[in-house]
């Protein structure tokens, strides 16, 4: 801007002379292969008709540079021009120069005397590039990640007593043959500290005794900020679940580096009792209000409660519907209340999933169904299901109401035909059922079902045909009233990292039909997180069938083998054998020990490392009389058709004639077991 001055009659003329900043008017990016124009576009401050500005091109510059070393392109080169466009607009020319992919090699660090250099590593998320980098990401230099890194290595430390420690910044450089790069990080570790007296003082509900039993620090241990942070997350929670929203809990520590311990005092201070004003959701354009609300374990005008707004959320989650939901508080209508205004974000409840499997024996299936979870926008839970290969024919059709009459009863029903061809006979069922459940808790609740069906047998096997006694009726009906009582006190019922699962089932034939058996079944299951968020489950089974006037019928006992049971082994192969028949047990338990491990977490891709035992026995023989065991890998991975498993699993004791020493495929689309 320029401004002149002119002398006028009774005064100054000022003229302001301005020129106009020039006008992006395309930004062309060249050179670029393994990242998109668009992509380079969208990392620059600079877009298309904004005001040109030789800083902020800088700042663009260093933006895609960066975007290419977060991909692992560390050599890229990216030069920018610029032309006059017409009067007043700037054309930007973009000229990348992308290079090899170089990935980290090395990650060394100095003055680590307590943990291995391998101990360090695992504490990051930056890792060193191996043979399945292309897979993984491993060995990818992000600079925000490493810098959080430092924090990690720290945490390391000061969970084990090193409160003193000092991380340096990472230092990256470039290896001379430019092979990769190479990562120092300096570590001063100091000291080792142990927890010394703990104490409470301020606003007490309880005594210090019974507040002391309800930490995790102890005196005399190693000290151990994770643990700090735990125990204060859990002393405010004891008064949050008293109404005291707003308690702030803070630990005031006294150090004695003589001692090498740390004192830690507890200081309370609850504020006001708070009340839940109003309670809003938003952002759920096709699920009820209902829906969401009767999931809340607080209504309007209780008394605040911070594990009630916990299992809140737990429970919205756990629904299926929404990609996420969160539950923010706000000032209500009086200093004393507070609002709950709840956010989900909905996501398409239609699944569509597909199995398939292939042994010797089964040949190959497929499988795929149609299921809408949250039909009409009330929660009802439809199905439409087939099953289609060249030995198996299902078709199902099913509605049931979570919430029917919105109590906390459940009512449904399902009508089917099956025909699925077995070693020894095909089998065809049609039927239908009424099923029914209460929610007693959230974590506590049973399920009745009644049941009726038209079964046949036929396609004999040449074994079957020669000892017709092994089969017993080849046609029947049966009428059976099914229960059971299942506890669940997992964290996320799609995908369980902690807690536990435990139910007992019982089914009686003999209500209408032809068909006289009982059958009971107990199962349970606990998840345990361990380092780096993996998790161990261990899930056990044992089931018992007993006459009810007339023999049991083949079909309707144990058969095991199989993804869903014991993997290694076909599909229900894991028997009893007579004269060369599989006929079924009368007993039956199962172990399987799951260890999953994160492969690729921002895809949800897990490993899965596994062993597998159990039998099914004739009624002559004991439980775990006899154990047939199995190990293997496989992959989990959470696709938009459902979970995906791939498994392999080896017998350990293989049945000559029967099982491949070499193990077994397996693969399948659909719910976890």
């Amino acid at each position: 801007m320029r401004v002149e001055s002119n002398k006028v009659p009774g005064g100054v003329s000022l003229v302001f002379r301005v020129v106009e900043k020039p006008v992006v008017e395309s930004i062309r990016v060249s050179g670029n292969k393994e990242i998109s124009s668009d992509k380079i576009r969208e990392a620059m401050d600079l877009k298309s008709k904004s005001v040109f500005s030789a800083g902020e091109l800088s700042k663009s510059i260093k933006k895609v540079r960066k975007l290419y070393t977060d991909e692992g392109y560390y050599l890229a080169e990216v030069d920018a021009t610029t032309a006059k466009v017409g009067k007043n607009g700037i054309r930007i020319s973009l000229d990348v120069k992308e290079g090899s992919k170089v990935l980290i090699k090395t990650i060394r660090f100095e003055g680590n005397k307590v943990f291995s250099a391998r101990r360090i590593r695992k504490q990051m998320e930056t890792k060193e590039k191996w043979f399945l980098s292309w897979i993984t990401g491993a060995g990818t230099y992000k600079e925000e990640v490493l810098k959080n890194d430092v924090n990690r290595i720290a945490d390391l430390y000061f969970n084990n007593g090193y409160i003193n420690v000092k991380v340096g910044d990472p230092q990256v450089k470039l290896l001379p043959d430019k092979s990769g790069l190479e990562v120092t990080i300096g570590i001063t570790e100091g000291d080792q500290y142990r927890t010394g007296n703990l104490d409470f003082k301020g606003d007490l509900l309880e005594s210090r005794e019974a507040l002391a039993r309800k930490v995790k620090l102890e005196t005399g241990e190693v000290f151990s900020r994770e643990v700090l942070r735990g125990d204060v997350v859990t002393l405010t929670d004891i008064y949050a679940d008293k109404g005291y929203a707003f308690t702030n809990v803070t630990p005031l520590s006294k150090i004695d580096p003589d001692k090498k311990t740390i004192d830690i005092t507890f200081e309370f201070e609850k504020g006001d009792k708070i009340y839940i004003d109003r309670i809003t959701i938003s952002g759920n354009t096709k699920t009820r209000d209902k829906v969401v609300r009767r999931e809340f374990r607080l209504a309007e005008g209780d008394l605040y409660s911070s594990t009630a707004l916990k299992r809140t959320k737990q429970n919205i989650e756990n629904l299926g519907y929404f990609e996420s939901a969160n539950i923010a508080t706000a000032k209500g209508s009086a200093p004393n209340k507070l609002n709950l205004n709840t956010e989900v974000k909905e996501k398409s409840t239609g699944q569509f999933s597909i199995g398939a499997g292939y042994s010797s024996s089964d040949g190959s299936i497929g499988q795929g169904s149609i299921q809408q979870n949250n039909f009409l926008g009330l929660g009802l839970k439809g199905t439409l299901a087939a099953s289609l290969g060249g030995k198996t024919q299902l078709y199902n059709i099913g509605l049931s109401d979570p919430y029917f009459l919105d109590t906390n009863w459940t009512l449904g029903f399902d009508v089917y035909r099956s025909e699925r061809e077995y070693t020894d006979y095909t089998r065809r069922v049609t039927g239908g059922d009424i099923k029914a459940g209460y929610k007693i808790s959230d974590q506590l609740s049973t399920f009745w079902m009644y049941k009726y069906e038209v079964k046949s047998l036929f396609d004999l096997s040449d074994a079957y045909s020669k000892n017709p006694t092994l089969l017993g009726e080849t046609s029947g009906t049966v009428g059976s009233l099914y229960g059971s009582l299942s506890l669940d006190t997992t964290d996320y019922r799609l995908d369980p990292s902690k807690g536990f699962t435990a139910s007992l089932s019982a089914e009686y034939a003999g209500l209408g039909g032809n068909q006289r058996f009982t059958r009971f079944i107990g199962q349970s299951g606990v998840y345990l997180p361990l380092l780096w968020k993996t998790v161990l489950s261990v899930r056990g089974e044992v089931g018992y069938l007993m006459r009810n006037g007339k023999d049991i019928p083949i079909d309707e006992k144990f058969y095991l083998g199989g993804i869903n049971t014991i993997r290694g082994y076909s599909s229900r192969t894991v028997s009893p054998i007579e004269n060369g028949v599989y006929v079924g047990g009368v007993k039956e338990a199962i172990l399987n020990v799951d260890y999953v491990f994160p492969l690729v977490r921002d895809f949800g891709l897990k490993g899965v490392a596994f062993f597998d035992a159990g039998n099914s026995y004739a009624s002559g023989e004991q439980y775990f009389s006899k154990m047939l065991m199995s190990y293997g890998l496989g992959i989990r991975w959470y696709s938009p058709m459902g979970p995906l498993r791939l498994e392999y699993g080896f017998p350990v004791n293989p049945r000559e004639g029967i099982d491949s020493k070499g193990g077994r495929f397996e693969f399948s689309i659909g719910g976890f077991f």
